[in-house]
């Protein structure tokens, strides 16, 4: 298991931001299951088009709450995050797009919710996430190949980090 992460500064003169990236890409083999009665094999892409093949890949047990918000659109509430005095509850959009060759998870939103000051912090950041797992069968096995990548950009605008040069946050963030 490989984690690549890139480091990007900001050409924004206006504000300093520091970018943050990480990327991930794994090969995973995947059972057959055949059906009992009939003999069938199922493909990972009926898995995919049922229900508990959407909450699978959303991985639900680990959220705190779930809801579709259409078709392929779901609301996802992460756990609380608690740090210093400050209670945050992360909230993020997905869209999931599942064909016959592959799958895309697609972050469309990520968004704080608690106090004001919290909520603020919804203003001075942006995420970016897309998961695209392909698959397919090579001698006799099948597999499933997952290329996560995840781009944070965070604003700098609070003393002492504006006084910091932008590598000072996106090093250790990168870490």
């Amino acid at each position: 298991m490989d984690i690549k992460v890139n480091v990007v500064t900001s050409s924004d003169s206006n504000a300093k931001k520091a970018n943050l990236f990480a990327t991930k890409k794994e090969r995973v083999n995947l059972p057959a299951y055949d059906d009992v009665i009939g003999g069938k094999k199922y493909h990972i892409s009926e898995f995919l088009s049922q229900p508990s093949g959407i909450a699978a890949v959303l991985n639900t047990k680990a959220l705190q709450s779930f809801q579709s918000i259409d078709a392929n659109t779901y609301r996802c509430e992460l756990p609380k995050l608690r740090f210093l005095n400050f209670e945050a509850s992360p909230f993020l959009d997905l869209r999931v797009t599942s064909t016959e060759e592959d799958c895309l998870v697609e972050m469309i939103s990520c968004k704080f919710e608690g106090s004001e000051v919290v909520e603020e912090q919804n203003n001075h950041f942006s995420a970016f996430m897309i998961n695209h797992m392909t698959w397919g069968d090579s001698d006799a096995e099948s597999f499933l190949e997952v290329d996560v990548k995840l781009n944070l950009t965070l604003e700098i605008y609070t003393r002492p980090f504006t006084m910091m040069p932008i590598s000072a946050v996106e090093r250790p963030g990168n870490v």
